[in-house]
């Protein structure tokens, strides 16, 4: 262990809420305020992500992540303006009305600057600061989490886990090199980003590896094209019957699946798209694999 890494994970303070890692696990619940979200519960109005918000936080969320820009594969980047304008008045207005403590999905300084501004108490960052390096000195400016990811789109890998966890590494280091406190540091492997579907799966079967990090593991494996992949429901392969269906509601069992051996490899908090089942996933999976 380097003076970085204690034994034990700690605490880490997000808004009013702490979050005391390993001993239970915890519920991110994801608002995409993007017409164009891959899970197909994209919102375009405030009042709308505001209901569906309030919703998570009685069904179990413990923070609420919210995005403005769909992170699909080949999707359509958008303005800074566009995502401020989709993603500030949502924050503002959680922010007054529930306690729940609220993430912002952005890989963009002004847009996270102006969340944080807004109300917001954490930065998802879905490119681990390759993007944006200056994310990582305003997380330690205004004292909150940041979340990095690994992100293999830009350079794909053929031996994934000691990538994810070389990048990570990278990641920790520039986020500590900038103020960063290492208590307010959680990683996410990326599951979907980059990944192949098989290397997908590989990651979710070693994912105790990325203990060796120190840091808390985010999963966000909720509805991810693997799934369907595994499932047989990819969009080519639906039946008739289901192919009205949005995507994301074929992937709720396999999602399930995911989460629940993602906790027992390691997982200590849960990027999902359905708060109400995958909180009852995760006190299940708790009770079994952290007595709790």
């Amino acid at each position: 262990m380097t003076e970085h890494q204690p034994s034990k994970l700690g605490s880490t303070r997000c808004g009013n809420a702490v979050f005391n890692w390993g001993q239970r696990t915890y519920v991110m619940g994801v608002i995409n305020v993007s017409p164009d979200s891959f899970s197909g519960d994209g919102l375009t109005d405030v009042e709308g992500a505001i209901a569906k918000a309030k919703r998570f936080a009685l069904e179990g969320a413990d923070i609420i992540d919210i995005g403005g820009e769909s992170t699909r594969p080949a999707s359509t980047p958008v303005s800074i303006d566009e995502e401020l304008r989709r993603v500030i008045p949502v924050v503002e207005k959680l922010a007054k009305e529930i306690s729940v403590p609220l993430s912002v999905d952005t890989y963009k300084l002004e847009v996270a600057r102006r969340a944080l501004e807004a109300g917001a108490n954490m930065i998802n960052d879905v490119w681990g600061l390759k993007k944006e390096s200056m994310l990582a000195l305003l997380a330690a400016q205004k004292g909150v989490p940041i979340v990095l990811m690994s992100n293999q789109r830009e350079s794909p890998s053929q031996d994934i886990v000691p990538t994810v966890i070389s990048d990570l590494r990278r990641a920790i280091q520039q986020a500590l090199a900038a103020g960063v406190p290492w208590e307010n540091i959680i990683v996410d492997p990326g599951i979907g980003f980059g990944k192949t579907q098989k290397q997908n799966l590989e990651i979710l079967r070693r994912l105790e590896e990325l203990k060796v990090l120190g840091r808390p593991i985010l999963l966000g494996s909720s509805r991810k094209s693997f799934i369907g992949w595994v499932l047989d429901l990819t969009p080519e392969q639906r039946s008739k019957e289901t192919a009205f269906l949005p995507p994301g509601d074929q992937r709720l069992e396999g999602t399930a699946a995911s989460i629940a051996i993602g906790i027992a490899k390691g997982a200590d908090i849960v990027r999902v798209h359905d708060v109400k089942e995958m909180a009852r996933v995760c006190r299940m999976s708790d009770a079994i694999i952290r007595g709790v």
